[in-house]
């Protein structure tokens, strides 16, 4: 396992034991900037904290296949073809 490969296995352990921690922190950052900015970027700040949400999520289960609700399906045997 390289270097990379090695750092993004330790960030999606830490994104699977912590990620509500982060998420709690993003929000709470999110609504400083928001009340600093007297809710003139309310719209923008929403889209990022959305955005960084969603990474957090997708780091925290890059492991398992999205498709299947996080859960990597069995093997299915293939249908013989006809010949």
């Amino acid at each position: 396992m390289g270097l990379v490969d090695n750092l993004k296995a330790k960030a999606s352990d830490l994104a699977q034991r912590h990620g509500g921690k982060v998420e709690r922190g993003i929000d709470k950052a999110a609504k400083l900037v928001d009340d600093k900015t007297k809710g003139k970027y309310s719209d923008r700040i929403h889209t990022g904290t959305d955005k960084a949400k969603d990474a957090m999520e997708r780091l925290a289960h890059r492991d398992t296949n999205p498709a299947t609700g996080g859960q990597t399906p069995p093997d299915v045997p293939q249908p013989p073809s006809a010949s």
